[in-house]
């Protein structure tokens, strides 16, 4: 006979580290860096600059999450959009941060473009940094505003 589980497992971790852990084991990212460093595709099947400001990415098809939702250029637009409010997305530099300009537009279910204002050379390394969540995060913990009205520092 099966039993159901009862309560909750609580983890305690005192790294300040703890944080990125858990986030690099349960967010994806458009891009990851490879063995050498380069950065390849990771949830993007393909990225390509249209002009020295507009960065076009494809997305993976047949992507789901692990509430069933499939990942979509909607996906991407969301996430995006949440982290872009914060002050500061990445307590850990703020040269990780995209410029407050930067607008991103959904082209087609699999693709959409970052316009940024001024030339980018470190877009697609700040990329790996757009953490992506689905809908059901974003509504209901979202990095922890919820609780603390703020996305920013340790979650």
């Amino acid at each position: 006979m099966q039993k159901k589980p009862l309560g909750k497992i609580y983890v305690v971790d005192p790294s300040p580290l703890n944080w990125l852990f858990i986030l690099f084991h349960t967010m994806e990212e458009l891009v990851a860096p490879d063995h050498e460093g380069y950065i390849t595709p990771s949830l993007a099947s393909h990225f390509e600059w249209i002009d020295e400001t507009t960065l076009e990415v494809s997305l993976r098809q047949d992507v789901v999450f692990h509430n069933g939702e499939r990942f979509t250029a909607v996906s991407v637009a969301r996430s995006f959009s949440e982290e872009q409010r914060w002050f500061s997305p990445h307590p850990t530099g703020t040269w990780m941060n995209l410029p407050r300009e930067t607008t991103l537009e959904i082209i087609d279910d699999y693709t959409v473009r970052f316009l940024f204002p001024l030339p980018e050379g470190l877009a697609l390394g700040k990329l790996r940094a757009i953490h992506l969540g689905n809908e059901l995060f974003w509504e209901k913990l979202g990095f922890g505003y919820w609780k603390q009205a703020s996305g920013e520092g340790r979650w």
